[in-house]
């Protein structure tokens, strides 16, 4: 059980057209330049929030669902490791204790992520940039008939 930010990232960079990238300070796995799983430390106000309740410990990654009824649907599941907080009210994201979660969801998480974002893309960026342009077959001449 649990994996690593050493396992999302090589699970994350095996997705056709997946970058990895900075942003907020945090290393972010992308699509297009589109973000769509991200390690998410706590921040001040974040560990203030949890009050007398410990935060989950280890490693935390957030990654994004396609909208908010996905993200209360998936919660509702209450797979072990996933959470979310007061930050991201209102965000479809979801936060992952990578210690606490199965692989399997992670992964299941990470690629959903993957399409959500990747599916909002204009159709020409979809399949990323190892994708290869299809050579057209050279045009048929008609034959000709006799009569």
């Amino acid at each position: 059980m649990g994996m690593t930010f050493a396992d999302v990232d090589a699970f994350a960079r095996s997705l056709r057209g997946v970058t990895v990238g900075t942003k907020w300070a945090n290393r972010t796995w992308m699509v297009d330049g589109k973000g769509f799983a991200w390690q998410r430390p706590f921040s001040k106000a974040d560990l203030k929030r949890f009050g007398d309740v410990p935060p989950p410990a280890g490693e935390i990654i957030a990654v994004s669902v396609e909208n908010l009824d996905a993200k209360d649907a998936l919660l509702a599941m209450a797979p072990p490791g996933f959470f979310t907080i007061p930050h991201f009210n209102g965000y479809p994201a979801v936060l992952i204790a990578l210690r606490q979660a199965r692989t399997k969801d992670v992964r299941a998480a990470i690629l959903d992520a993957f399409r959500a974002v990747a599916s909002s893309l204009p159709i020409a960026k979809r399949a990323g940039p190892l994708a290869r342009k299809r050579r057209r077959a050279p045009a048929r001449r008609a034959r000709a008939t006799q009569p």
